[in-house]
C-alpha cells in the first residue's frame, strides 16, 4: 500500500514565527503528493520533514497573498534541480495568472521541467483524470480565493469467502466484472452478491474566508477538513474585518458540512499557546485537530 498521510509543512498565517513557518500541506496519497499553499521556505520544511521534493505532482494555490505562494518559485526550481520527468500540475485562480507567472520566472534559470496550469475561474469541476476528481469553490477573502476538495476513484471491493463459495476465481472475476452475472454449475451469482463499492476518500482545503456556504459546500462529507483558524472567539471582529475565520467559526464548518476530520492551521502569530483556541473548537467539533510544523497525519483507506 502507498503511503497516505498529510504532513504539515507550515501552519502559521502572514507573520512565521519562532515555531510556526508560512503555512504549507503536503498531502501523500495514491503514489502522489499534492502540496496546498507553499509559503516562504516550503523548500526547507521539506528537508526538515524529511522528504524529497520530487514526491510532490500537484500544487495548489488558493489565492495571491504572499505566506500562500512565496515558496512556489523555489518548489518549482527544485523540482527543476531534482531533474523531475512527471509533469507538475499547477492550480491556482485564474485572476491571479500574472502572479503565477513572476513567481514561475522570478529568476534565471534553464527550465526542463514539464508544468501544466490549470488557471481556475469559476466553481465546479477543474479536473478529473481517473486517478482524483479535483473541485474548486470561490470563498471569500477579498480577493479571488479558492477552496479546493480532491476525490479518489470509487473502487469495487470483493468479499473473498463469497466468491469461493460461489466458484468464482481467477479469470472468471473478471468475467463477472464485465457481465455483471456469471451462471456456475447452474446457480446465477450476480456482481452486487459478493462485492460491495469503496466510496473514494476525499480531502478539503479551506484556507483564508470568512464564514460562507461555499465553505460548507465544498466540505460537505469530506473524510478531513483542513481549514484556516486564524483567530480566537475573543477576536471575531478582526477575523471579519480581515476576511478571517475564528476557530469556533472553522469548526461550525465541519460541523454543517458533516465532515469526518478537521484539522486547524494558519494561526495568528499574536497566540503563542493554542489550547484556549482548541478548547473553542473542539466545543463545537469534537474530532478536531491542531496542526502543528512538521505533524504527520495519518490518511488510511476508509473501507
Amino acid at each position: 500500500m502507498s503511503v497516505r498521510d498529510i504532513i504539515i509543512l507550515g501552519c502559521s498565517s502572514q507573520q512565521p514565527t519562532r515555531f510556526r513557518n508560512h503555512g504549507a500541506y503536503l498531502v501523500r496519497w495514491n503514489d502522489e503528493g499534492l502540496l496546498f499553499d507553499p509559503g516562504e521556505g516550503t523548500q526547507r520544511q521539506f528537508i526538515y520533514a524529511n522528504i524529497a521534493p520530487p514526491v510532490v505532482n500537484r500544487i495548489f494555490i488558493s489565492h495571491f497573498h504572499g505566506d500562500h505562494c512565496l515558496g512556489l518559485g523555489s518548489m518549482l526550481m527544485r523540482l527543476n534541480l531534482d531533474k523531475v520527468t512527471h509533469p507538475i500540475h499547477c492550480y491556482y485562480p485564474a485572476s491571479g495568472k500574472k502572479y503565477f507567472d513572476r513567481l514561475r520566472y522570478g529568476s534565471s534559470y534553464h527550465e526542463t521541467i514539464t508544468v501544466i496550469e490549470h488557471p481556475v475561474s469559476e466553481s465546479g469541476l477543474v479536473q478529473d483524470d481517473g486517478h482524483f476528481r479535483i473541485e474548486a469553490a470561490f470563498l471569500e477573502h477579498g480577493i479571488d480565493n479558492i477552496g479546493w476538495r480532491v476525490t479518489e476513484p470509487d473502487m469495487r471491493k470483493f468479499d473473498r469467502a463469497k466468491l469461493d463459495a460461489h466458484g468464482i476465481r481467477g479469470p472468471l472475476v473478471r468475467e463477472l466484472i464485465e457481465t455483471g452475472s456469471l451462471t456456475i454449475g447452474g446457480h446465477l451469482t450476480r456482481l452486487e452478491e459478493v462485492s460491495w463499492i469503496r466510496h473514494g476518500d476525499s480531502i478539503a482545503v479551506v484556507i483564508d474566508t470568512r464564514q460562507c456556504q461555499n465553505a460548507i459546500n465544498i466540505a460537505r462529507n469530506a473524510r478531513v477538513l483542513i481549514c484556516e483558524s486564524t483567530y480566537q472567539e475573543e477576536h471575531k471582529e478582526l477575523a471579519y474585518l480581515h476576511f478571517h475565520l475564528t476557530a469556533k467559526q472553522a469548526a461550525a464548518i465541519a460541523r454543517e458540512a458533516k465532515a469526518h476530520q478537521l484539522i486547524l492551521t494558519h494561526f495568528s502569530a499574536r497566540y503563542q499557546n493554542l489550547r484556549e483556541m482548541e478548547a473553542e473548537a473542539k466545543s463545537v467539533f469534537p474530532n478536531t485537530y491542531m496542526a502543528e510544523d512538521l505533524r504527520v497525519f495519518p490518511f488510511p483507506k476508509n473501507e
